[in-house]
C-alpha cells in the first residue's frame, strides 16, 4: 500500500512541476496550456504507447505452434498469477533482456529477446516472465510510460522556456535555474523513483508465483553480467525502465548514473530476504 502511495504521490508531482513550468514561462495562460498538454500526453500514452514500443523494437507476435514452450510458460504464470492470456512478442536481438507493456489486462502484452531464450534456463525464463507478469498485475508498465512521457515534457518544455520565454535579460535568474538544471533533474530523480520502487514489487511478485526466488537471483544474475558487454538496438533512455535490467548499463557514464532500475546486487540481496520469510 505504501509503495502505491508513493507512486501516485510522485506521479502527481511530475504533472503538477510540468504545470509549474508552464507558469514560469507564461504565467496563467502557460500553466492552463500545460495542463492541457498534460491530459493529452497521458491520453496518447494510455492508449497508444504500447504499440509504439513494440514497433519500436521490431517485436514480432508469436503463436503457439510458432513458440510452444514459451507460450506455456507465459500461460501458466497467468494463470497462477490470474491474469488474462497477454499477447507474446519476441525481439531479433541476442542481447538478452525482456519487458511488459500495455494499459491494462486486456491489452497486455509480454516481450522477450531471442537472446535471453538462448541464454537462461527454463526456470530462469519462468522467473523472468514472472516479473513481467508481476508489472501486468500492478498495472507498472502504464505507471511508468506516463511518467516516462511528463518526465521527458518537462525536460523539453525547460529548454524550450529558457531559450524562448520572455525577456531574458530581465528575467529573474532563479527562473532559469529552475528551468535549466532543477526542473528536468527532479523530472528524471521523480521518474527513477518510480521506476525502481516497482521493479522491487514485481521481483518480489514474481518470487510469490513461482515460489522459487533463487530462479529470478540467478536470471538477474546473468542477465546482469551480459548487459555490460552489450546493448538491444534502438535502445534509448525513454523506454529503458520498461526492461528486467537496464538495457543502457553497456554504455556507462551518466546513463548509469541516472538508472531507472535499482543495483543488480541490492535486487538479489531483497530476493534473498524473501526466500528467508518463504521458508
Amino acid at each position: 500500500m505504501f509503495e502505491k502511495f508513493k507512486t501516485y504521490f510522485f506521479m502527481t508531482t511530475l504533472v503538477l512541476a510540468f504545470i509549474f513550468i508552464g507558469k514560469l514561462i507564461a504565467g496563467n495562460t502557460g500553466m492552463i496550456i500545460a495542463f492541457i498538454a498534460a491530459v493529452a500526453m497521458n491520453f496518447y500514452a494510455y492508449y497508444y504507447s504500447d504499440q509504439m514500443i513494440l514497433k519500436h523494437y521490431d517485436a514480432i507476435e508469436v503463436t503457439p505452434s510458432e513458440a510452444p514452450e514459451l507460450y506455456q510458460i507465459v500461460r501458466n504464470l497467468a494463470r497462477k498469477a490470474n491474469l488474462p492470456m497477454p499477447k507474446v512478442y519476441i525481439i531479433p536481438d541476442h542481447v538478452p533482456n525482456a519487458f511488459a507493456t500495455g494499459r491494462d489486462y486486456e491489452h497486455a502484452a509480454v516481450a522477450v529477446t531471442e537472446g535471453i531464450l538462448e541464454l537462461l534456463t527454463p526456470e530462469e525464463i519462468e522467473a523472468v516472465l514472472a516479473h513481467e507478469l508481476s508489472h501486468i498485475k500492478h498495472y507498472d508498465m502504464l505507471i511508468g510510460t506516463i511518467a516516462a512521457t511528463i518526465a521527458g515534457a518537462i525536460s523539453l518544455i525547460s529548454q524550450f522556456g529558457y531559450f524562448f520565454g520572455g525577456d531574458r535579460e530581465n528575467r529573474n535568474p532563479i527562473v532559469d535555474i529552475i528551468l535549466m538544471i532543477v526542473a528536468p533533474l527532479a523530472a528524471t530523480i521523480i521518474q527513477m523513483a518510480i521506476s525502481r520502487s516497482r521493479e522491487f514489487e514485481a521481483d518480489r511478485g514474481a518470487a510469490l508465483i513461482t515460489k522459487h526466488p533463487e530462479w529470478l537471483q540467478s536470471a538477474l544474475s546473468k542477465l546482469d553480467n551480459y548487459a555490460r558487454s552489450g546493448v538491444i538496438h534502438n535502445a534509448d533512455p525513454a523506454s529503458a525502465h520498461l526492461f528486467i535490467v537496464n538495457p543502457l548499463k553497456a554504455l556507462g557514464g551518466l546513463q548509469n548514473l541516472f538508472s531507472t532500475h535499482p543495483s543488480t546486487q541490492e535486487r538479489i540481496e531483497h530476493l534473498e530476504a524473501l526466500k528467508r520469510e518463504l521458508r
